[in-house]
């Protein structure tokens, strides 16, 4: 132990058994909190996707009612299946040439471990959210045939969906909160 003397008054420190206490108890209260701290990460992680891509979807529709023609929203996926890599708003022109389609905005990949699924209407990949000159949600071929469906997030347990009318309008839901928030199964 060590004294220390101030305007006539002893100090004493801590000794090495006070000390090893503090250090458990903050060990063990740790412990406790980390997996709560693990789903908070998750659940924000998870809002936070959400919200991109809702404004992702809120932007193709935008734009499409802005441009009068049709613009399309599509997961960065080659294949065109997996919006986990992230995912474009264009403007594909009616010239079948790729290389003159216009980039409105992309968003890179989403956090590791979240897991999205997609059930529109037409359940074939390529997937794609596509909205015609009027701002409604359209199908890729026919900007007359309606298209809508859900996109659903998952991660940590917890699920976020974003569903799409028919007249385009889009909406974040969550099931565990919100009545008619069906969609898609976790993928496996």
């Amino acid at each position: 132990m060590l004294a220390v003397t101030c305007c006539g008054a002893r100090a004493r420190g801590v000794s090495l058994p006070e000390m090893c206490i503090v250090l458990a108890v903050a060990a063990l209260s740790l412990a406790i909190a980390a997996p709560d701290l693990r789903d908070l990460v998750r659940t924000q992680q998870l809002k936070a996707a959400t919200g991109d891509l809702f404004a992702a979807i809120d932007l193709a529709r935008a734009q499409a009612l802005a441009r009068g023609r049709q613009i399309k929203l599509v997961p960065l996926d080659p294949r065109g299946a997996d919006w986990r890599r992230g995912w474009r708003v264009v403007d594909e022109h009616d010239d079948g040439e790729p290389a003159t389609d216009e980039l409105i905005a992309e968003h890179g990949p989403l956090a590791p471990g979240i897991a999205v699924g997609f059930a529109f209407t037409n359940v074939a990949p390529p997937y794609y959210i596509a909205y015609n000159g009027a701002g409604r949600s359209c199908a890729d071929g026919n900007s007359a045939a309606a298209r809508w469906g859900t996109v659903s997030l998952f991660h940590g347990g917890h699920i976020r969906r974003i569903k799409i009318n028919m007249l385009g309008r889009a909406r974040v839901c969550d099931p565990a909160r919100d009545a008619g928030c069906d969609g898609a199964a976790a993928p496996q």
